[in-house]
Order: structure tokens, then sequence, then C-alpha cells
């Protein structure tokens, strides 16, 4: 397992972990902001008006309101990237990666009204009535190049099967793994409640609601997102109230090394500015999804009589996903300030590292040497050989990183007892599978434990631990939710219709198994497949840029016809 986790991070070191993925995504969505003379803020207000469903018709055809649309949208996008993702590059990247998690979000609310905009407009209905679309269906119908002798390429159609079959892997890679995996682990260390309990409780739930169709996706989540996302909202402002004095040093700090990286404090060794750039950016997509392609399947479920109104409806994705549900999670870590401290947690295989002789973070030497290791630039002696344990402490004089941090207080356990033995470790990799035992001690946290720990620092105190353990579950699982649907569009796209329920069926079952195996490979796996989504997704955009232009123009012309005197923002 830990050779595939590590094959799986150095094939995305190409993909997601690379400058040109970074680039790409934001260069769409810096071209069509420009381009379309920033759609996100000109029809911010209109959207809102939409999704009302002000200008709905009687003979608007679709399987979900527009408001419904949304939720479900929203629902595959607001899940552990939210409180897991933001804390996980804060952690990496610094407060500065919150700023480039907001850019993103922000260029993203261009990407996804384009996005959806032309993968409604090319939408099928199936011969039961119901509605399947996605960027496939677009790529399909637009993407292939006819010669002048009649022939055709088919490139488009195998960039839409390509598009498919990566929405299918990363429905398991980004949707369904990964998001039962955080909520067994969150339940059992906040409630004691084994993974595998929970597992298979929330499995036959998930499967109540999937076998339902997208109607029934569709009231589930309307009905679960406002109310996850209010519960969430109190419970950061909780938080947010009791630091209160710190609030403005925390916007400071997001804003004041944009450009420089972030400066070592606490047990922070700091970030390089391309380090809290790529993982800004990257945990910005994981987050809202902008230009990955998957929220238009859902759009284009819903009901309207031409597609720049749900377009319209998608511009309030990002926004409300990332940069009011992140930016929330976000100043709670930076104003509690527990993004820098380190906690007495149970050590991880993939997040420890041993390093060949000693180092002291308070040593300006040493954490000058280790901020380049962090962030790529240099890596330090890693050790290999045997580690020895005397009555639960390491006696080789070596040094102990966890979370990119340097471990204190470390205590080496087998069956709940200090350990007494040797621990083999290889190019730095700390076996403590092979020996059987468990490592425990003060280091830095990422992901949903860090955002715990901050929820835990108000006047709420350990019941703030609640608030993450509760909506994690329901962000996570909503997103559970919505990806069955969007690996089921992509399903009916390569093998028709009847090819859906055996999907369903694997993805339940994947869903039970995920809740209790290594966390480590099912992260790995989602970073690959965004990619592998994004890609054909944004270059599809970039080809079609005037049809999508043209689209829009001849909106608002029609749309004053039909409401003439109405406000619009043409």
């Amino acid at each position: 397992m830990q050779q595939v986790k590590e094959f799986l991070e150095y094939l995305n070191q190409f993909l997601g972990g690379s400058q040109w993925f970074v680039y790409l995504l934001l260069g769409t969505g810096l071209f069509f902001t420009f381009y379309l003379k920033f759609p996100q803020i000109r029809y911010f207000k209109f959207a809102v008006r939409v999704v009302k469903g002000k200008y709905d018709k009687d003979t608007d055809v679709g399987d979900a309101s527009h408001f419904q649309a949304l939720s479900t949208a929203l629902s595959g996008t607001v899940g552990t990237g939210n409180i897991a993702g933001v804390a996980l590059a804060i952690h990496i990247g610094g407060p500065a990666a919150l700023f480039w998690m907001l850019l993103t979000a922000f260029l993203g609310m261009t990407t996804k009204f384009v996005e959806v905009t032309i993968s409604h407009k090319y939408r099928d209905i199936l011969p039961d009535g119901s509605i399947s679309g996605g960027p496939m269906y677009y790529m399909k119908k637009r993407l292939n190049i006819n010669l002048k002798n009649g022939k055709v390429i088919k490139t488009g159609t195998w960039l839409g099967i390509f598009f498919a079959l990566a929405t299918i892997l990363s429905s398991f890679g980004t949707g369904s793994l990964p998001q039962i995996n955080s909520i067994s682990n969150a339940l059992f260390a906040t409630f004691n409640v084994k993974q595998i309990v929970s597992g298979a409780v929330l499995t036959v739930l998930l499967a109540l609601v999937i076998l339902g169709g997208i109607k029934r996706i569709a009231k589930v989540t309307s009905t679960l997102v406002p109310v996850m996302a209010i519960f969430y909202f109190l419970g950061a402002l909780f938080v947010i109230a009791t630091h209160y004095d710190n609030i403005v040093p925390a916007f400071v700090s997001i804003f004041r090394d944009v450009y420089t990286g972030t400066a070592a404090m606490g047990g922070f060794m700091g970030a390089g500015f391309a380090f809290a750039f790529n993982k800004g950016v990257n945990r910005g997509l994981f987050s809202n999804e902008a230009g990955q392609g998957s929220a238009p399947i859902a759009h284009s479920a819903a009901r309207a009589h031409e597609p720049v109104s749900e377009g319209l409806v998608a511009i309030l994705e990002p926004f409300i996903d990332t940069i009011i549900i992140c930016s929330l999670t976000g100043l709670v870590l930076l104003a509690s300030g527990a993004w820098h401290e380190k906690y007495e947690n149970q050590f991880q295989q993939s997040d420890m590292v041993m390093l060949g002789r000693v180092y002291d973070d308070h040593n300006p030497a040493d954490r000058a040497e280790l901020f380049k290791m962090f962030n790529h630039q240099e890596t330090p002696p890693l050790y290999t050989g045997e580690v020895h344990v005397q009555d639960g402490h390491i006696t080789d004089p070596l040094t102990l990183l966890n979370s990119q941090s340097i471990a204190e207080d470390v205590m080496v356990t087998k069956d709940g007892k200090p350990y007494t033995g040797s621990i083999p470790v290889e190019n730095g990799v700390v076996k403590i599978d092979k020996a059987g035992v468990v490592i425990t001690g003060k280091s830095l946290l990422h992901s949903a434990p860090l955002t715990t720990e901050a929820f835990k620092q108000s006047f709420l105190g350990d019941y703030g631990q609640y608030i993450v353990s509760i909506g994690l579950l329901l962000f996570a699982f909503s997103t559970a939710i919505s990806w069955s649907y969007y690996g089921g569009r992509a399903m009916t796209f390569l093998f028709g219709t009847n090819s859906v329920i055996y999907y369903r069926i694997f993805y339940i079952v994947a869903f039970f198994f995920a809740s209790f195996t290594d966390t480590t490979i099912v992260w790995a796996l989602s970073y690959i497949t965004i990619v592998l989504m994004a890609v054909p997704n944004l270059f599809g955009l970039l080809i079609l840029n005037r049809e999508i232009k043209g689209s829009i123009k001849q909106y608002w012309i029609d749309f004053k016809k039909e409401h003439p005197g109405e406000w619009t923002p043409e």
C-alpha cells in the first residue's frame, strides 16, 4: 500500500501538483472573466433572482428546480474540502494559501458560469424522459472535427469518453471514498464509534437515497445543504467571536505574505510563495470544483427553457462554497492560532519522517534547513536502519518529524503498554505496521483534526469538536450522494441507462469498505482524478469561447424582449 501511495503521489507531481495545471486552471478563469467582462460581479444579483424561480416557465424541461440543482451541485462541493481541505492548505502553505483559495473561487465563479451554460445547452433527454448532461455531451456534439471531404475525426467523442471515465474514477476518488473515510475517522475520534459500524449505518442511508435517482437526491440535498451550512456557520462564528481580538491580524496574515511566502512561526516551519500558491489553488479547486466539470452534470438536470439562466445560478456555487464557508474555516484556524500549535495525537505512518540527526526547531539554522525540505528545495539526510526503543522512548540521536513538524514527547506503545525493541526505518519512512506499534506525541495537525482543535477553542470548549464531527458527517455524506449521480450520468453516456444500477451497487459497496481502509491511498487518488476531469473540460471551454459568448449575448436579447422594462445587468 505504501508503494501504491508513493506512485500516486509521484504521478500527481506531474499533474495537479505541477505549476502547469495551476496556470491552466487560473488562466481559464481569468480569460473568461475578462472576455465576458466580470460576469461574477455584474450578474451576481440577477443570479439570485433566477435561483428564486422568478423567471421560471411552466414549459421548462428538467428533473429539478434551479434551487434543487444548485443544492445538489453544492452538496457535491461542500464536503471534506471545506473542513479538512482548508486546514491542509493552511498547514502546508500558511495563511497565504487561503488567499489563493479565495482567488481561485472568484475566478471559478466565471468558470462555473461558462461550463454549466455550454453543458446545459447540449444535454440529452433520454427515452424515459429523464435528463442526462455534462461536459462529455458538449464534447461529443461540438468538438469533433469535420473535414472538407465529409469525413469526421471524432476528437470530441474520444474526449467525452475520457472525461466520462475520469468522472467515474473521480466519483470514487473525490466523492465517495475520502468522504466516508473522513466521516468514520471523525466519529471514531469524537464519539469512539468504530469505523466499520459508522460505515455500515451510513452505507444503508446512502443506498436509500441514491437508488431513488435524481429526484430523490435533489429532494434530500435541497433540505440537507441549507441546514448543514447554517449549523457550521454558527459554530464558526462562536470561535471567531471568542478570539475577536485576532480577527484583524488573521485577515492581515492572509494577504501579507501572498507574494513572499509565510515566515516561520510557532511549530510551523514556513512556506515559500510557490508552495502556498500551488496548495491554495489546488485546495480551492478541490473545494469548489470550478473547471472540473462535475457541477454541470447536476445543473443539466435543472428545469430551464435555455442554458444561460442555469449558468447564472452556478455563479453562486463557488461564492457559497469557498468564499463564505472556506473563509469561515480559515478564519477559525487563524484567529484561534491552532494552525501553528502542537497537539498530542497519534501519528500516521504517512505523516512521519525520520531524519538522520537531531534537529531543534528553536535553532534558526535547523529551521532554515527544514524550511527547504518542506518546500521541496533540499532533502536533509533521511535515516535508514533500526530505531531502538526503551520503555516507550526512542534512544537513538534522531529526529522524528510528524505532519511537517518536529515531534515532541514521543511515546511508542504496543498493546497499550510502553514498547521496548526496534522499529525498521527505510529512507525516512517509519515502518510502524511491521513493528505493530503505535506512536503518539505532540506535533502539528492537519486536515479535519486541526479544524477540530480550532473549534474547541471557544466558549463551547470540548463541545466544539461535535460541530466539526457533525458538520463533517453532513458535508461529506451529501457529497457522496451527489457524486453517485455524477458517476451514474457518466455511465449513461458510456453504456446506456441500464448500466447505472450496477454502478450504484458497486458505489455503495465501495463506500462501505472505504470507511475502514487506509486514508492516504484514498486522498492520493482523489488528487489525480480531479486533474483527469478538469484538463479536457478546460480545453473544451477555451475552444468554444465564441459560442459561449454568443449564447450569453442572445440570452439578454431574448430576455429584454420577454421582459420589457425589467432590470438587467446588461
